[in-house]
């Protein structure tokens, strides 16, 4: 994914979000400012999975993934459902999938020195 021109127009940036937006905005910026939990969003982004299989891709301990997936869910940025004994997490959405796509799409740019979209 990479961004593209037939974003929003210039109309949509004219008028500022309202507090609460930013505020809820900020606090998910926030919390994506982890690379494990970044890395454990990056997962779930990809598909359904219950605690241990989060562990064994990310290269984290269990408690460390059980508490990000704790803050990602009260974000909202994780859903979980209970399938018997196990619980499975998922990224949210289609909104949170391009938010961190295009975050890592502009770190791939910044790595790799190529240029930025216009």
């Amino acid at each position: 994914m990479c961004a593209r021109e037939d974003g929003p127009g210039a109309e949509y940036w004219q008028e500022v979000p309202s507090a609460d937006r930013v505020e809820a905005a900020a606090s998910a910026f926030r919390l994506l400012g982890d690379p494990t939990r970044l890395r454990v969003l990056w997962v779930l982004c990809g598909g359904e999975h219950d605690v241990t299989t989060v562990t064994g891709l990310v290269g984290a301990a269990r408690p460390a993934v059980s508490q990000h997936l704790a803050k990602l869910r009260l974000a909202g940025l994780v859903v979980a459902r209970r399938e018997g004994r196990r619980v499975l997490y998922r990224a949210s959405g289609a909104h949170v999938r391009r938010l961190v796509a295009e975050a890592f799409e502009s770190a791939g740019h910044r790595v790799s020195g190529r240029p930025d979209h216009p």
